[in-house]
Parts: structure tokens; C-alpha cells; sequence
């Protein structure tokens, strides 16, 4: 009876180790750090330094491509090129959102709106064709495109229901920031003690923390007369940066945080 080798590295030359991080609490603070950074960098680039949205865009949309080109070129998590496209996709999915209010005038409800359809049609389609959503896969090409569109379209989504609760519901920065934190508890404590399912769970709090980060964002930055702390976006947006370079630089030099599963 004929039998058939075990399965080697040396067997599988196409195929890579999974491509994203761990999810420990480093990857939440990250992950919130850069959500709050795409909020203020966007605004900075924007107002302060007077480029305006659409150059903003351009420049940020080729920043994003030139990082993503970098992350799908590499076969394995490297914490630099992937919180790099990370930091840059929540400036651009800040734009996005921003272009469609600012300069086409669509209500921030119906921007929200659309990215939460776009956002379902993502998993679907992610679904139907790779029969999982767990970010513990990622491991081919056609699952890491799943996934950064995926990201792109929760930050996008995220940025219009920041705003929309803080500044078109007139709800300020303060309540909007605590809302979203009430609704990323309400995940957690489902997960951990009622065992929501973890991909689930996951999606949902990623999802979250996007407008988390906008908000606080928009609480530290803007001006005190219209809610904020004021900051300001420069400041804001270095120190945030400066924090998140050094988690980065923490897990590269320390390994920890990377990957080692092999998809067979």
C-alpha cells in the first residue's frame, strides 16, 4: 500500500505563514492608536498644512498602495510593513469618508449606511469563498485581499459613525467615545464570559474600535470650543505615532507577536 509523505516546508513553496498578528492587547492598543492617528493625520494634512482633500487623498492613496504592494510581497508578518499599511489605511478610509461628506455632500447616515452594506458584502463574499472569516488563516493571497479590504471598509465605516454620533447627533466627542467604549465592554464580556463566537467577536470589537479611535481623536484635537481638548492635530498625531513606533520597534526587536504557522 502506497503511503503518502508528511507535508514539508520544502513541499508547499507557494504558500506562506499566516500574515497578520497575534490579537493580544499590544494589537488593541495598536490598533486604537492608529485609528486615532488616521483621524488627526488626515485632518492635519488637510487643514493644517492646507493640501486640501483631494491631494491629501491622492498622496495617502499612493502612500497605502506602495505599503500594501510591500505587505502582499512579504511571506510572513513583519510588524513594521503590516502597522505601516495599518496606520495608512485609516488615514485613507478617514478620507474616504470625508470626500463623500465634505466635497459630494452625502449625510453622514447614508455614508454609514453604505459602508455597513459594503462592510456585510465584504464578509460574504470572504465567506462563501474561503469558508471562514478567522484571521488565524490568513495565509494566501485571495484571503489577505479579503482582509485589507475588509480593514479599509471598517475604518471608512468607522469614520462615519464617529461623526455621525458626535457632531451630526450633536452627541460631542465625550459621549460618542463613551459609547463606543460601552459597546466594545458589551463585546467582551459576551466573548469571555457568555462565549460569543471568537470570530465574531473579533470583527464586531475591530469594527468599534475604529470610531473609539476617531473619537478620541476628534476629543484631543479639536479646539475646546467645539468640544475638544485642543491639542491639535500636530501634536496629537506625533505623540500617537511616537507611541505606536515604539510598540512596533518593541515587538520586531523581541519577535513577539509573530506568526510561525505554516498553512497546509
Amino acid at each position: 500500500m502506497k503511503t503518502t509523505p508528511p507535508t514539508t516546508i520544502a513541499d508547499v513553496p507557494r504558500r506562506m505563514l499566516n500574515k497578520v498578528p497575534e490579537v493580544t492587547l499590544v494589537f488593541w492598543i495598536i490598533k486604537v492608536l492608529a485609528t486615532t492617528v488616521g483621524e488627526t493625520a488626515a485632518d492635519f494634512l488637510n487643514v493644517n498644512l492646507g493640501l486640501g482633500l483631494t491631494i491629501t487623498s491622492l498622496i495617502m492613496a499612493v502612500l497605502l498602495v506602495g505599503a500594501l504592494t510591500a505587505q502582499f510581497l512579504l511571506r510572513r508578518y513583519v510588524p513594521a510593513v503590516y502597522w505601516l499599511a495599518v496606520v495608512l489605511i485609516s488615514v485613507v478610509g478617514t478620507l474616504i469618508t470625508d470626500n463623500l461628506t465634505d466635497n459630494l455632500g452625502v449625510p453622514l447616515w447614508v455614508t454609514a449606511s453604505i459602508f455597513a452594506v459594503l462592510l456585510a458584502a465584504t464578509f460574504a463574499a470572504w465567506f462563501v469563498s474561503e469558508k471562514t472569516l478567522s484571521i488565524h488563516s490568513i495565509f494566501s493571497t485571495r484571503r489577505e485581499s479579503f482582509y485589507w479590504l475588509a480593514v479599509l471598509v471598517t475604518f471608512a465605516l468607522g469614520t462615519a459613525a464617529g461623526d455621525l454620533l458626535a457632531e451630526a447627533l450633536n452627541l460631542g466627542y465625550v459621549v460618542a467615545l463613551a459609547l463606543f467604549a460601552g459597546a466594545i465592554a458589551v463585546v467582551v464580556v459576551a466573548h469571555f464570559v457568555f462565549h460569543l463566537n471568537a470570530v465574531f467577536s473579533f470583527w464586531a470589537a475591530y469594527v468599534l474600535t475604529r470610531p473609539l479611535g476617531a473619537s478620541l481623536g476628534d476629543l484631543l484635537s479639536q479646539r475646546t470650543a467645539e468640544g475638544g481638548l485642543g491639542l491639535g492635530t500636530t501634536l496629537t498625531s506625533v505623540l500617537f505615532l511616537v507611541v505606536i513606533l515604539a510598540l512596533v520597534v518593541t515587538l520586531t526587536i523581541g519577535g513577539r507577536g509573530r506568526r510561525a504557522q505554516l498553512a497546509i
